[in-house]
């Protein structure tokens, strides 16, 4: 998987390419401390370009969320492919975390205070 950062103003953009699975999960929650630890508090995972999440996956992605959370901060998940947007229904993350139709509606979701 590959992992492009880009920032926005206070908003970090995580642009996900590739399987988000047991292998790769480690890379993203490696990254997303480093972001914390760094200061970000605005995290959107742009999911344009990931073909595939496993639970290993849905579990950096929820508990980067609740350490975001607990620091003050929001995270915002945009363009979930087909594949991707299944697996979010399926285990009831699209009601627990906010999910957009793009990454720019994401990130305006997170803009302001």
């Amino acid at each position: 998987m590959e992992i492009t950062a880009s920032n926005q103003n206070d908003i970090t953009v995580l642009a996900l390419q590739g399987r988000l699975d047991g292998i790769a999960s480690p890379q993203l929650e490696q990254r997303l401390d480093a972001l914390l630890a760094g200061g970000a508090r605005k995290v959107v995972f742009d999911c344009t370009a990931l073909t595939y999440v496993s639970s290993a996956g849905l579990r950096v992605f929820l508990s980067g969320a609740k350490k975001l959370k607990s620091a003050g901060g929001r995270t915002a998940f945009a363009a979930l492919t087909p594949a991707v947007h299944e697996v979010f229904e399926l285990s009831g993350f699209h009601e627990v975390l906010a999910v957009h139709p793009s990454a720019a509606d994401a990130t305006a979701s997170l803009a302001g205070p």
